[in-house]
């Protein structure tokens, strides 16, 4: 209870260091929407002026970047039959982890292969999750970096642009829930470009060669 009031706090003292601390919560293993982080804290900065959109951008996706190294650094140390065993274990069903939820991460890391944790990001399903994959195939650390910057590094400015926008146009009691609704099929329009962007690039790599 301490821990939710916390959280509580920090959102309603939204800075870039609590905006930093709650996607790094956001992206690790502990569940915690990015919709209602990065929104708000863009909703303020057009609202106030008391933040600038392109730092709240900034420290977000600093915030991931930490939050998936976490990740990514215990699933690499711990290895796959402790990182599942501690799904299924209550700790982890507190945390809202399950195997199931480790497989989808590891099935869609297998299908999208390294690009897996720039993709990944735009996927709500598997965002806060496509660390651990990474981590047990023992990815390069530069790469993973730089995808997942990437990758975050959309979103997040997906979020902060809906939230800016929307100060003019919604009341602040119904930002998250309008935000919720479009952020999703933004999010899969950004995925199909990313998508065939990849698919592009790879194309004419073979064609070259």
């Amino acid at each position: 209870m301490e821990s939710l009031g916390f959280i509580e706090w920090c959102l309603e003292n939204l800075n870039y260091w609590t905006i930093t601390l709650l996607m790094a919560i956001e992206s690790s293993f502990i569940p915690f929407p990015s919709e209602v982080v990065v929104p708000p804290a863009a909703y303020k900065a057009a609202a106030t002026g008391e933040l600038n959109v392109w730092l709240v951008i900034f420290f977000a996706t600093l915030g991931a970047l930490i939050g998936a190294f976490v990740n990514y650094f215990l699933a690499l140390w711990l290895g796959k039959p402790i990182v599942y065993k501690f799904a299924n274990s209550r700790l982890g069903h507190m945390c809202l982890l399950d195997e199931q939820k480790v497989v989808k991460a590891e099935q869609f890391f297998i299908r999208y292969g390294v690009a897996a944790t720039l993709v990944g990001r735009l996927v709500s399903a598997v965002r806060q999750l496509i660390s651990i994959p990474a981590g047990l195939s023992k990815m390069n650390i530069a790469k993973f970096a730089l995808f997942t910057a990437i990758g975050a590094g959309l979103w997040n400015g997906v979020l902060a642009a809906l939230g800016y926008y929307l100060e003019s146009v919604v009341p602040e009691q119904m930002l998250i829930t309008t935000v919720t609704k479009y952020s999703h099929e933004i999010g899969y329009c950004i995925i199909a470009v990313v998508v065939l962007a990849l698919a592009f690039i790879i194309y004419k790599g073979v064609k070259k060669n």
